[in-house]
């Protein structure tokens, strides 16, 4: 039986005892439900639990147990032996009512086995949203944006006040398209990452939920600066159709549509959201090899206005070198385009590059 020394220090030695199943360790974020029984060298046990839960990054009972976890797989049994800097240090530990005492500089025997775990995801970069799987989806497709969804949901503040449910109770499900602000943009973000039939708990943070203000809701009022906790089940979604399934002439009232969306998205300020759309338009229409003449003159005026359209977003948002690259593809196709010039020499003021601004006016 192999022994592995999974901190590379000598300080923990695994000896697995039952291998486990599949190829997937429980990462940091997620939610492991171990059994367990440590004891000292000379057998006395310390500590014992026939399953408890824990967040891996969080650990549990001392650090050596959250380390080895991510080392295993579902259903894997090993015994550790851990010396005293995974344990109690210098200290040891006071018994207590439910546990006994460590002395200090004390080496643990700890048979542990991974009986299961919930995979947590950061829906968004900054922690804000986490995704729980409560039960795994099927295949591999997600809606993409503008994909219509169905979903079974309830809604809860942190005291359990269920504050909406749809989709329960023999009702029908509940349906939005992605990326419409149709509900918050926290549960937009992480449906987009479900699989059909997938069930998740999405914790969401005020500002990708209700923000700072009071919300009625249809069952409750989810008052100001208010972490709330989705649980949704993806019962089914129609994705919005790509580029590839399109004939010429859809993909350029695709385009259209696109540009549409995001100039009323531009009059009212979101400017990132508008910009995406823009960069959807261009997208359908990017590859013009298969257009005819007539086709391809109106490919041309798109992809001009939207790309000026955008560049206007940019200049908003103050991403100036992006705003500067969009202008200089507009004059690839019309190089004597005015708004262009204007823009990218706007641009080019901010970005402290005065010789080439005077270039374009």
């Amino acid at each position: 039986i192999s022994v592995n020394d999974i901190c590379k220090d000598g300080g923990i030695f695994k000896k697995i005892l039952v291998e486990g199943e599949g190829w997937q360790n429980p990462k940091d974020l997620d939610e492991v439900f171990v059994k367990y029984e440590a004891s000292l060298e000379d057998g006395t046990v310390v500590s014992k639990s026939d399953g408890v839960e824990f967040t891996v990054q969080d650990g549990y009972f001392c650090p050596a147990l959250s380390k080895a976890v991510k080392t295993m797989k579902k259903g894997e049994r090993v015994l550790l032996t851990v010396k005293p800097q995974y344990a109690f240090g210098e200290t040891g530990k006071v018994a207590s009512r439910d546990e006994g005492g460590v002395p200090p500089n004390a080496i643990l025997q700890i048979n542990l086995e991974l009986i299961s775990w919930k995979i947590v995801s950061e829906v968004t970069n900054d922690k804000k949203v986490l995704k729980r799987i409560l039960k795994e989806g099927e295949g591999y497709e997600r809606p993409n944006d503008g994909a219509l969804v169905k979903v079974k949901l309830i809604g809860k503040l942190q005291d359990g006040t269920v504050f909406v449910k749809k989709g329960h109770d023999e009702e029908e499900p509940f349906e939005f398209k992605i990326d419409e602000e149709q509900v918050v943009d926290g549960l937009d973000k992480a449906v987009k990452k479900m699989k059909k039939g997938e069930i998740a708990l999405i914790t969401i943070q005020p500002e990708y939920a209700f923000g700072v203000f009071d919300s009625p809701q249809e069952l409750a009022i989810v008052p100001g600066n208010s972490i709330v906790y989705y649980e949704v089940e993806l019962v089914s979604f129609v994705k919005e159709k790509e580029s590839w399934d399109m004939n010429t002439q859809e993909k350029i009232e695709a385009a259209g549509k696109k540009k549409e969306e995001g100039n009323v998205l531009f009059k009212a300020g979101k400017y990132v959201r508008a910009s995406k759309r823009y960069e959807k338009a261009v997208s359908f229409i990017e590859y013009d090899s298969s257009f005819s003449d007539d086709e391809k003159q109106q490919v041309k005026l798109l992809k001009v206005s939207c790309n000026l359209n955008n560049a206007a977003c940019k200049l908003k948002l103050k991403e100036y070198k992006e705003a500067a690259k969009l202008c200089s593809k507009v004059l690839e196709i019309d190089s004597k385009n005015v708004k262009a010039l204007y823009r990218r020499a706007q641009a080019y003021i901010q970005l402290v590059d005065l010789d080439l601004a005077e270039l374009d006016i």
